[in-house]
């Protein structure tokens, strides 16, 4: 199990400085004066990143944290739920 809590880790950071970086190119836009919709592009890239995370980071604490059974059946439970949630959060 901790090897996979070490890849969702890596993967996690990996978005979080890719996103770091969509917000900075925000701020060059919003500096140059862009074009307002390229700019609402760009936000929403950026919404749809960090709902990405917070849906890794719920599944992980729906596998890992909240002691549910590790079963296919609880295993398709879970990946509904968070289905759903990210669906939600659109």
């Amino acid at each position: 199990m901790k090897d996979n809590n070490d890849e969702l880790k890596k993967d996690i950071q990996v978005r979080l400085r890719r996103i770091e970086g969509q917000v900075k190119g925000i701020q060059n836009m919003v500096e140059k004066e862009a074009c307002c919709k390229d700019m609402l592009v760009q936000i929403a890239a950026v919404r749809a990143a960090i709902n990405k995370v917070g849906g890794l980071l719920l599944e992980n604490y729906a596998r890992n944290c909240m002691g549910i059974e590790e079963n296919d059946e609880n295993q398709e439970k879970i990946e509904q739920l968070v289905s759903t949630v990210l669906m939600f959060l659109k």
